[in-house]
C-alpha cells in the first residue's frame, strides 16, 4: 500500500465582490493553511491547496478535475468569504468524490483593537460556510463537517481520520476480488449480489477455477521455496514437526509453494482482495493457511469459503489503518464463553487469522483440520493483544447493502489453552454480549467479521455515508429495543424507493 500517490484537494470558495486585493488575501491565507496542516504531520495523506474559486464555471471546472483525477482521494472545501452558493450547484452536482466541508477561519481570535469592516468582509467564514452548507443540504450531498481552527489538533484529528475514510473508498472503487471457487454450499450469508456492489460500491467481483492457482502452485521453483521457507524459520517459532529432518518438512514447503503461486495469480491479476473455500480445493493439497495470513498482513482482503464482501471490507479498512499502531484481520465470532462474570466471545477461523493482530511472535504449526478431505494445513498460532477494536461486516439485504459494526474490548484469554491450533482474539462485546449478539442477529449480521484495533467506528460511518450505505453500530449506549426501532426506521429511509 502506498498513499504517497494520493492528494486531497483544499478548494475555497469566493467571490469577486471583494476586489482582487482581497481575493489575493484569500488565496495567501488559504495556502497558509495548508502548509500548516501539512505540517501538523497528522494527516495520512497528502493535502494540496488547487483552486480558489470565484464563479460557477471555475468551481464546475474543479469538480470535473477531481473526478477524472486517479490521484484525488476526496476534496476539502472551505468559504473563506461569502460564496453564494448557487454557484456550486452545477459542480457540486457533477462531483463523484467524496468532501470535507472544513468550517474554520483564518485567523483564531479577534483583533478586538483593529476589527473594521474589511477584517470583516474578509473574514466572514461564519457566514459564507453557512450559504455553502445549506446548498448542500438543499442538494442532499452527503458530506462530512469539520469545525473549529485549522490549528487546532482536534480539527486535524479529526480532518485525518474522515482522508481515511475517504482513501477507502478510493480504495473500493476499482477494486478487483478474485473468488477461487464458490462459496460454501448451502450457506446465506456469504452470498450476494455481485453487478449491484459494482453498482454501489465499485468492487469488481469474479470467479476463477482453483485449477489456475494449482497450475501457478506447482511452477513455483525448488529455489524460490527454499527462500522463503527460510524466511518462516527466520520470523517464527516453527514446530519441531517441520524443521529439517522433521516428518512434516514436506508440508512447509508446499505451504511455502502455495503462497508463491497464490501471489503470481494475485499479481497477474491486479487483485487486492481474494476468497477460497475448503469445499473446493481440487489440485491442492492443502486448504492456504499460512499464505493467507501472510498476505493479509501485507494489506490483501481475504474472505473464507468465498465471502466476497468481507474480503472487499477487510481491504479497505486495511487501506485506511495504513500506517496506524493495531492489526486489522478477518475474523469470525466462533464460541463463547458464558461465564456471567465476565463473559467473552472467542474469535478465529480455521486458518485465516492476519498476523497483525499477533501479540507474540507467532508459532508455526501443523495440525489437522477435520474438513476439506486435504491434508493437515500450515497455520502460524498467536493471540491478539488487549485493546479496544471494532468488529465490522459488509452484509447484502436483497435491496440494498447495510454495514454493521460491533465495537468491542479485546481482552487476554480467561485461562491458557495449550490444546488451541489456531490464531485467536477474545473480547467482550458493547454494551454486553447479550445484548450485542442480540442486535447482531436482529441486524442480520454475519459470522464473518473484519476485526480492526486500528480503524475507528467514526472512520467506518464516514465510509458508509460516502457510498450511500447503511451503517448500523452497537456500542456501549445500545439496547436491543433501540437497535430494533433503529432498523425498522432504515428500513424506510434505505429501503427500496
Amino acid at each position: 500500500m502506498d498513499l504517497k500517490t494520493l492528494e486531497i484537494w483544499f478548494v475555497t470558495g469566493s467571490q469577486h465582490l471583494y476586489g482582487e486585493a482581497a481575493l489575493r488575501k484569500v488565496e495567501e491565507n488559504s495556502r497558509k493553511v495548508v502548509e500548516g496542516l501539512t505540517a501538523s504531520g497528522r494527516l495520512p495523506v497528502r493535502i494540496v491547496f488547487k483552486a480558489l474559486v470565484t464563479t460557477p464555471q471555475q468551481i464546475l471546472d474543479v469538480c470535473r478535475e477531481a473526478n477524472g483525477s486517479p490521484n484525488c482521494a476526496g476534496l476539502v472545501l472551505w468559504m473563506h468569504t461569502f460564496s453564494p452558493a448557487k454557484m456550486w450547484i452545477a459542480g457540486l452536482t457533477a462531483l463523484q468524490k467524496p468532501f470535507a466541508h472544513l468550517h474554520t477561519q483564518f485567523n483564531r481570535d479577534l483583533p478586538w483593537s483593529s476589527i473594521d469592516m474589511d477584517f470583516m468582509n474578509l473574514n466572514q467564514a461564519a457566514h459564507g460556510d453557512r450559504e455553502f452548507g445549506f446548498i448542500c443540504t438543499r442538494m442532499g450531498k452527503a458530506r462530512k463537517v469539520i469545525v473549529g481552527h485549522w490549528q487546532d489538533a482536534e480539527v486535524q484529528d479529526r480532518l485525518a481520520s474522515w482522508e481515511r475514510s475517504a482513501i477507502g473508498l478510493h480504495e473500493l472503487r476499482g477494486l478487483k476480488v478474485a473468488r477461487i471457487g464458490d462459496n460454501m454450499r448451502q450457506v446465506a450469508v456469504t452470498e450476494g449480489d455481485k453487478v449491484e456492489a459494482q453498482l454501489r460500491l465499485g468492487i469488481e467481483v469474479n470467479g476463477y477455477g482453483v485449477s489456475e492457482l494449482a497450475h501457478l502452485i506447482a511452477e513455483a521453483s525448488d529455489g524460490e521455496v527454499d527462500k522463503l521457507v527460510a524466511e518462516y524459520e527466520r520470523i517464527y517459532t516453527v514446530a519441531p514437526s517441520m524443521q529439517h529432518g522433521g516428518e512434516k518438512r514436506a508440508s512447509l514447503h508446499y505451504a511455502a509453494r502455495t503462497e508463491l503461486g497464490l501471489r503470481h495469480f494475485l499479481d497477474r491479476g491486479g487483485f487486492k482482495a481474494f476468497t477460497d473455500t475448503f469445499e473446493d480445493l481440487h489440485g491442492l493439497k492443502q486448504l492456504p493457511g499460512l499464505a493467507v495470513q501472510r498476505l493479509m498482513a501485507e494489506g490483501y482482503g481475504f474472505g473464507a469459503e468465498g465471502d466476497w464482501k468481507t474480503a472487499a471490507l477487510l481491504r479497505a479498512m486495511k487501506v485506511m489503518a495504513h500506517g496506524l499502531p493495531g492489526g486489522t484481520s478477518f475474523m469470525e465470532d466462533y464460541t463463547y464463553h458464558f461465564d456471567p462474570a465476565s463473559p467473552v466471545v472467542l474469535g478465529a477461523h480455521m486458518l485465516e487469522i492476519c498476523t497483525s493482530l499477533a501479540a507474540e511472535k507467532p508459532s508455526c504449526e501443523i495440525h489437522p483440520l477435520g474438513i476439506g478431505g486435504k491434508g493437515d494445513p500450515v497455520r502460524l498460532v498467536f493471540t491478539a493483544p488487549p485493546g479496544p477494536a471494532i468488529n465490522a461486516a459488509l452484509i447484502d439485504m436483497g435491496d440494498r447493502f447495510r454495514i454493521l459494526l460491533n465495537e468491542v474490548e479485546v481482552v487476554a484469554p480467561p485461562q491458557p489453552l495449550p490444546k488451541l491450533p489456531v490464531a485467536r482474539a477474545f473480547w467482550k462485546a458493547q454494551p454486553d454480549l447479550k445484548t450485542a449478539a442480540a442486535s447482531w442477529i436482529y441486524a442480520g449480521g454475519p459470522h464473518h467479521t473484519v476485526l480492526s484495533q486500528a480503524v475507528t467506528t467514526e472512520q467506518i460511518e464516514d465510509l458508509a455515508e460516502m457510498l450511500g450505505v447503511e451503517c448500523l453500530k452497537i456500542d456501549g449506549k445500545s439496547s436491543t429495543s433501540c437497535v430494533k426501532n433503529q432498523l425498522r426506521w432504515n428500513e424506510a429511509y434505505y429501503g427500496r424507493k
